[in-house]
């Protein structure tokens, strides 16, 4: 006759009951998915190195609205582990009593009769001690709900709603703004979004201390309100309100994933961190910054500018044949933007100077730089690449789009202009003298260097 365990026996007695079904994934799982998601990984991929099925990461990820929903700091040694309730397990499957499983684990014997009466499993109608379950009453056990800030103050709540969505009036008092349906995710670029007051949550959490000085009730993070848009189930402020963020995400994207970028072409070997020092302090010519500046019906004029002079070339990058015709995915591009255009202009216009005025490129990491293995090696230039959307570490040429708007308007066909109009405006622009060229032109200082070199 098998040996009974009375420790089990005073389980069922003191009637544990079962959870209901345990959730996809236990904590450890969900640690290292959203772990793997802080490093930028996608969430398919998070899923697979948390060791859950990739429909779960993504439903993970969809339901906090890319926020964790655990704590990632490791959890203290004071609790059981899943590794020691797999070992209590398997000893009690041996007919170990509470006092040998707790020698064995090095724990107390009251912690481990505790845990058996509060974590075995009787579904069966006979008490039985699983790791995996036993793990999940734990994890159920531990949580701390608290009711978010927003949900309990009615008062804040609307004045946080009012200034993230509320209406923008006519001076006749009548609503303005297309009428946009929620449709769970950002409508997308050349879409109308929902007009609204739209303070971001640092503005509404900045102004609460003014409007209410005296009021400590009427303080809220921008954090939170943050968590109370994506994280589901606060019971605090709607999702579709995220339509009213500056971004208009439905989900939050992790810092990483923003950051990283997505071009395969480009190594980090190629980008503006690996520079040469002499290329920031403008000492040596031959250091130049690219760029396009776009207009209507997808064209595009390039920019070269030289940092040490400010000298300027224009690329012209008229449309291809069938540039009328739709678009389809992965179709070939219809403009003189697409990588091999804008490297056959840059390649062009850059080797018609002289060779100590071909040093180095930095351009932004747009698609139309996909060949600059080959541009390198017909013209020479080291190729850099800026941090994804980072303008500012191209500001000569950023500067320099600025003023060329003058001549090409947001909103208006560039196609239109001939390469010998182009010219004219680059010889416009160098022949414009410059106070942080001590009022000479870029022309100017570019003809005393070439002639310094002779």
């Amino acid at each position: 006759m098998p040996r009974r365990n009375r420790a089990l026996d005073r389980a069922a007695a003191a009637g544990t009951r079962s959870g209901g079904r345990p959730p996809a994934g236990r904590r450890e799982h969900r640690v290292r998915f959203w772990t793997a998601i802080a490093r930028g990984v996608s969430s398919f991929d998070a899923a697979t190195e948390a060791g859950v099925l990739p429909s779960i990461g993504v439903r993970w990820f969809r339901k906090g609205g890319g926020m964790p929903s655990v704590t990632l700091a490791p959890v203290s040694g004071r609790y059981l582990s899943f590794t020691e309730r797999e070992e209590i397990a398997v000893l009690l499957a041996r007919g170990s009593g509470v006092r040998e499983i707790a020698r064995a684990l090095g724990r107390a014997p009251s912690t481990i009769s505790r845990e058996l009466q509060r974590n075995t499993a009787i579904r069966t109608g006979r008490p039985e001690y699983r790791a995996s379950t036993a793990q999940t009453h734990a994890d159920r056990r531990a949580r701390r709900p608290k009711p978010a800030k927003l949900a309990v103050n009615p008062q804040l709540r609307r004045y946080v709603q009012d200034r993230l969505a509320g209406e923008v009036q006519r001076p006749d008092g009548s609503v303005a703004g297309p009428q946009v349906g929620w449709r769970g995710r950002r409508q997308g670029p050349r879409r109308d979004r929902r007009w609204g007051q739209c303070w971001s949550p640092a503005q509404i959490a900045g102004r609460l201390r003014v409007d209410f000085p005296d009021d400590q009730s009427m303080r809220v993070s921008h954090e939170a309100i943050y968590q109370s848009l994506y994280v589901q189930g606060r019971g605090a402020l709607r999702r579709e309100l995220t339509a009213c963020l500056r971004t208009g995400r439905a989900l939050r994207v992790p810092r990483n994933r923003t950051s990283r970028g997505n071009r395969s072409f480009v190594t980090d070997e190629l980008l503006i961190s690996e520079r040469p020092a002499e290329v920031d302090d403008r000492a040596v010519p031959g250091h130049w910054e690219g760029d396009l500046i776009l207009g209507l019906d997808r064209s595009a004029i390039g920019t070269l500018v030289e940092r040490s002079s400010r000298f300027t070339m224009l690329l012209h990058l008229p449309p291809i044949e069938g540039d009328d015709s739709p678009t389809t995915k992965n179709s070939p591009a219809l403009t003189g933007a697409g990588a091999a255009a804008v490297r056959d202009a840059i390649a062009g216009t850059i080797t018609t100077l002289p060779e100590q005025l071909r040093r180095s490129l930095t351009w932004d990491q747009g698609i139309e730089m996909a060949q600059h293995v080959q541009l390198r090696l017909d013209t020479g230039l080291q190729i850099y690449f800026c941090d994804p959307r980072s303008p500012w570490q191209r500001g000569t040429n950023e500067n320099t789009n600025g003023l060329l708007r003058q001549y090409f308007p947001r909103g208006t066909n560039l196609a239109r202009h001939s390469a010998e109009e182009l010219v004219a405006v680059a010889a416009a622009l160098n022949g414009r003298p410059r106070k942080t060229l001590a009022w000479r032109t870029p022309a100017e200082v570019l003809s005393e260097y070439l002639s310094a070199a002779a």
